[in-house]
């Protein structure tokens, strides 16, 4: 996929014009994006080196994938004491700069979502960059779970609804 395919231009600045969505009515927590993403990523079939996880919602049979939001005022990136961790310009994905970073783990922390990881063989944390505009996750995702679309067709304002019924309101 060309880099002209990726990014779009979208109110006066570059951002990506592809998000990755997730609809839990539809996952069935079997794992096998966390399997793509953890081989693709990493060269091996381990989910705790995946860049997508999956929640189980309250003990329930509902399961909530969850990936790097790449947050315009990202809390990992505000977190980082290095600065390793910056949003591009062109594609507004948040990323780590690894020559920066000090594996802290400062930044999975501050993560809301969850969506950080460390890797202690690797020394490392990591987070999803939409495998540079073609993500392993939704090709594999069976139930179709996962989707990677325009951001003007997520349906978040549903997802946020579903989200907030079973976690209850921010204290």
């Amino acid at each position: 996929m060309a880099v002209d395919e990726i990014i779009g231009v979208k109110q006066g600045r570059f951002t990506l014009s592809k998000v990755l969505v997730t609809n839990p009515s539809k996952c069935n927590g079997c794992g096998q994006c966390q399997i793509a993403c953890s081989l693709s990523r990493s060269g091996v079939s381990n989910p705790a080196k995946s860049r997508i996880q999956i929640f189980s919602l309250r003990g329930e049979a509902r399961f909530l994938p969850v990936s790097c939001m790449h947050c315009e005022d990202a809390p990992c990136m505000l977190a980082c004491p290095k600065e390793a961790i910056f949003q591009e310009t062109e594609t507004s994905r948040v990323m780590v700069d690894y020559h920066l970073c000090i594996s802290c783990r400062m930044c999975v922390a501050a993560c809301p979502f969850g969506a950080m990881g460390f890797d202690p063989w690797e020394q490392k944390v990591f987070k999803c960059d939409y495998c540079n505009g073609n993500p392993k996750c939704v090709a594999f995702c069976y139930p179709k779970a996962l989707s990677f679309t325009e951001p003007d067709k997520t349906p978040y304002p549903q997802l946020r609804k579903s989200a907030l019924k079973y976690a209850g309101p921010r204290r």
